[in-house]
């Protein structure tokens, strides 16, 4: 047949017995698709592993110096929330940072203190000794016996919402006009030692403390905000959802008016922005501090800092500006292409039309990646709280036995502390000498990389099975007699049984790829303090080129799916077959694929703005009607941005079907151009609109 000699870089020649999908097939790429079911299972094994050995207490609570939870229910530390720090100007050690360990004992307390007092004062005052004995350590018959040498600082303790995230007693610094710091309004405080020392000691041992767990603090204030909004952002989600659906069915019935009003609204949209951020520039210009610039202001965790700023509304209307004026300029130059792509949306509509079930599949694959991502996030929890407490010998003096590993059972009678009496046995971190935590990092890392392993099979699993459902529209005869009566469901059937391996093959590549990614963002960040100029332009080159070659196995990964689907062909010789009929047909690629996802961009852009003015307004309380009705966040922007970025993934879910619709439909009828030349023996099998606008035409069979 003149099929079997055909040639990769030559058009596809005509064949009288392909008529779509082929369904007599067999399983491609097995090897894959076995190391693929082996990996699956030892991922499963991981985290039943990590399930069984870690305990995510560890990333709630504090611990004190034997590594014990503060304020855990149904533990004598119930009703001791917060850590005590006996003398927190140890922590200006460097030692912090390295060990996340202060030297110096750490007890779990009810309340921080919040008066000045030391052993002395407290042994002339039988109610200050009570109030003295909250804040020592007690030995191992329950009795105190090692005494906080000072309570000579005042700590903040206040029903405000930071205490209770931080969970730990700092002291109440504050600053003067002049510049003076003090603490409990005084300069000077009694160290335990009968020295007044000055108050301004206290901060580089406060500011090493909080180093450690700022990011635990931030953390928890967003997990608080979600707690607070997290049904404002789910209707949010519904709200976007419904306007994606509505988008699709109008794009059903009335794709050409759809398209221009999604081009009209972008445009006003977007100007209504540009308009709002000038307002907001203008209303600061008499505010003060208004005037100070991003770089002297820096970075802050509390984002609405940088609003009251004028420079940022600025960059705001630079940047829709330019967005602006590119989609405009764009809409210009491609305003002849723009109808073709609107022709070739319109033949999409029609196609989805009779696979209507294509609109509800992105919710199969969202609950599939859903269960991905949650799978992944439980296991890294659970194996980064998989350690072991540590204790390490801290001292003040030098000492042989310094930060080695101690017992704190025995060390009062061991020889380390006969050697080094000033030593302590402390809790230092979480870790292990087993073989278990020695490869603890690699299973992280093969949590990870088998997580986007995962993900991405999803993804081509969702590519291969619409594929396959509008390939068997275009090339049905008479629609839609010669399609399969669920063409959803046919396809992802044969997508599973056939071509598990292919997906998985695809699915690898994208992922070593995007791991290699990720280990350069990682070596790149641990590199931030080099001066090294060559060391820097050599990654910046590696990321960019992964970069790019990550969007390029994505489009050769996406059309490789789309001829497996149609022919069932394992994954090399179908990636060949569509990377050489784009390459023969480059033009019509350029002109028509990209203008069309020019256009679907558009659309999911339209459904974020008016998601995200809508989700600004009500969490940010700027309409009155909202006032009392928007909660109360830490920071306003975690749910806007949460339901910006849920609307954007729920919007493309939703167009990626007309994306992977006119995909399909364009490489078919790529192949229906090379196959047949629109005679009678070899008609197009093309809708009559798209050979319109190709200025083709079937030739009418011959009168007998």
């Amino acid at each position: 047949m003149a099929s079997n000699t055909w040639k990769p870089c030559e058009p596809r020649k005509y064949d009288p017995t392909f008529k779509g999908p082929i369904y007599n097939r067999g399983c491609t790429d097995i090897v894959c698709c076995i190391l693929f079911i082996i990996c699956i299972l030892g991922y499963v094994a991981v985290g039943i592993l990590a399930w069984s050995q870690g305990d995510p207490r560890k990333v709630i609570y504090p611990t004190d110096s034997r590594g014990q939870f503060c304020g855990q229910a149904g533990t004598p530390l119930e009703t001791k929330p917060l850590l005590f720090y006996f003398n927190i100007m140890k922590c200006a050690s460097p030692m912090v940072l390295l060990e996340f360990q202060c030297p110096t004992t750490q007890i779990c307390v009810e309340k921080c203190p919040d008066k000045f007092m030391t052993l002395k004062t407290a042994l002339s005052n039988k109610e200050d000794f009570k109030y003295y004995k909250n804040f020592c350590k007690e030995g191992l018959d329950g009795h105190c016996f090692s005494f906080s040498p000072s309570l000579s600082w005042v700590f903040s303790f206040t029903p405000l919402p930071l205490l209770p995230v931080t969970r730990r007693c700092f002291p109440a610094l504050a600053q003067k006009k002049g510049g003076e710091i003090t603490v409990g309004n005084n300069s000077k405080f009694d160290d335990g030692e009968g020295n007044l020392r000055d108050a301004k000691d206290l901060v580089a041992g406060v500011k090493n403390a909080t180093v450690v767990i700022e990011a635990r603090q931030v953390a928890m204030k967003i997990f608080e905000d979600y707690t607070q909004s997290w049904y404002w952002i789910l209707i949010g989600l519904v709200i976007a959802m419904l306007i994606s659906l509505l988008f699709i069915v109008l794009l059903r019935f009335l794709a050409g008016i759809m398209v221009w009003v999604m081009i009209v609204m972008v445009i006003l949209v977007i100007g209504y922005g540009i308009v709002h951020c000038s307002m907001e520039y203008v209303s600061l210009k008499s505010e003060a501090g208004s005037n100070v610039t991003l770089k002297d202001l820096g970075f802050q965790t509390d984002v609405s800092v940088y609003l009251h700023i004028r420079q940022t509304w600025l960059a705001f209307i630079i940047i829709l500006a330019i967005v602006e004026v590119i989609i405009i300029l764009l809409l210009i130059f491609l305003r002849n292409r723009i109808l073709i792509a609107i022709a070739l949306i319109k033949e999409a509509s029609r196609a989805i039309g009779y696979v209507m079930s294509a609109l509800f599949y992105p919710l199969f694959t969202f609950a599939l990646l859903t269960i991905v991502i949650a799978y992944w996030a439980v296991t890294a929890v659970f194996l980064s709280t998989s350690n072991q407490p540590i204790y390490k010998v801290f001292n003040e003096t030098a000492c042989d036995h310094s930060r080695k590993i101690c017992e704190p059972a025995n060390f009062s009678t061991s020889s380390m502390k006969a050697e080094c009496q000033d030593s302590k046995c402390l809790f230092a971190f979480y870790g292990g000498e087993t073989v278990y935590h020695k490869y603890l990092i690699g299973l992280q890392f093969y949590n990870v990389f088998l997580f986007f392993w995962c993900a991405n099979f999803v993804t081509a699993l969702g590519q291969m099975t619409l594929a396959g459902a509008f390939a068997s529209y275009y090339w049905a005869f008479v629609k839609p007699d010669d399609m399969p009566a669920f063409p959803i469901f046919s396809s992802l059937g044969r997508s599973l049984r056939y071509h598990t391996g292919s997906l998985a093959f695809g699915s690898l590549i994208l992922s070593i790829i995007q791991i290699i990614r990720v280990l350069l963002e990682y070596i790149d960040h641990k590199l931030q303090g080099t001066q090294n100029k060559c060391t820097k332009f050599l990654l910046c080159c590696l990321k960019c080129c992964f970069w790019c070659l990550e969007k390029f196995i994505k489009f050769i990964n996406r059309n490789a799916y789309i001829m497996v689907a149609i022919y069932g062909k394992n994954f090399c010789t179908s990636a060949k077959d569509a990377f050489f009929l784009l390459m023969r047909n480059m033009i019509r690629v350029a002109v028509l694929d990209k203008v069309t996802d020019f256009l679907l961009f558009l659309g999911k852009l339209l459904i974020v703005g008016l998601v995200g003015i809508f989700a600004f307004f009500f969490f940010s309380g700027r309409v009155k009607a909202f006032e009392n009705t928007a909660p109360n966040l830490h920071y306003y922007w975690v749910p806007i941005l949460t339901v910006v970025v849920g609307s954007y993934l729920i919007a493309h879910g939703f167009f990626s079907v007309y994306a992977m619709c006119v995909d399909t439909l364009f490489l078919c009828f790529l192949e229906d151009l090379e196959r047949n030349d629109g005679s009678a023996e070899r008609p197009y099998r093309m809708s009559d609109r798209l050979l319109k606008v190709l200025n083709k035409k079937n030739k009418p069979e011959p009168a007998e």
